[in-house]
């Protein structure tokens, strides 16, 4: 029989956030049902004991996840403080694109768990989903209201028949249930790539939501290859 593995001793936030590290891709495959703490654990290095020292449960697990997902991006603290207006319309679902594009492809291993464990909490009972949401309604969804307000008001948009908060998440899910087709190892649909797929899915939502061709023609927003959301902040601001 084998000894048991020491843990490698860690201060206890450094602990904490390596049990959420290992938490995340547990959920995110087997779901909140499908996880365990032991397996937790095991994939933490580290007992079941030492892992209720920190959390209580594994609901609590599940609570702190949510929490760190849920805090607001730093670049987007800065686009919320930018005038709203069509270019940052255009930026917010440029923005909203490549982030799920890359974490449907897996080039961001963080994101990409995060857009499973969404897709999982759907069949399951919403509770991540819905606190998600709830966030994202806090923290984008003004910024893209006011500003499809903004382009409506200028000329650069048409009014439509739904809200803008509804426009807002009709966007949202579209953009989240096109990446969920590229999840698997083999994609289930067979799209153009990357680059050309994210411009037309821009093209798609903002004539969607009302704008007219010449404003998006005008806005340079669709070409930049932003590696991230909060690069697309940064040069928005420049």
């Amino acid at each position: 029989m084998q000894p048991l593995r020491q843990p490698i001793r860690l201060s206890r936030d450094h602990r904490r956030q390596q049990i959420l590290e290992c938490a995340l891709p547990l959920f995110a495959r087997h779901g909140f049902a499908g996880t365990t703490t032991r397996r937790i654990a095991d994939a933490a290095g580290i007992s079941e004991a030492l892992l209720f020292k920190h959390f209580p449960n594994k609901s609590a697990i599940y609570a702190a996840i949510l929490a760190d997902i849920c805090s607001a991006d730093p670049g987007l603290e800065r686009l919320r403080a930018e005038p709203p207006s069509t270019r940052t319309l255009a930026l917010i679902v440029r923005g909203m694109t490549h982030y799920f594009m890359t974490a449907a492809d897996g080039s961001v291993a963080e994101g990409n768990q995060k857009l499973r464990l969404t897709l999982g909490s759907f069949i399951e009972d919403g509770e991540f989903a819905k606190v998600l949401f709830d966030k994202v309604e806090q923290v984008i969804a003004p910024i893209f209201i006011d500003s499809l307000k903004h382009a409506i008001e200028v000329g650069d948009a048409r009014p439509g028949l739904a809200s803008p908060r509804d426009l807002f998440w009709f966007a949202h899910h579209t953009v989240c249930t096109l990446a969920a087709t590229q999840l698997p190892s083999l994609p289930s649909l067979d799209y153009p790539p990357s680059v050309r797929l994210e411009r037309e899915v821009c093209s798609y939502i903002l004539r969607g939501v009302g704008l007219t061709d010449a404003a998006i023609a005008a806005h340079a927003a669709l070409d930049i290859p932003f590696e991230s959301f909060e690069s697309s902040v940064l040069e928005f601001a420049r």
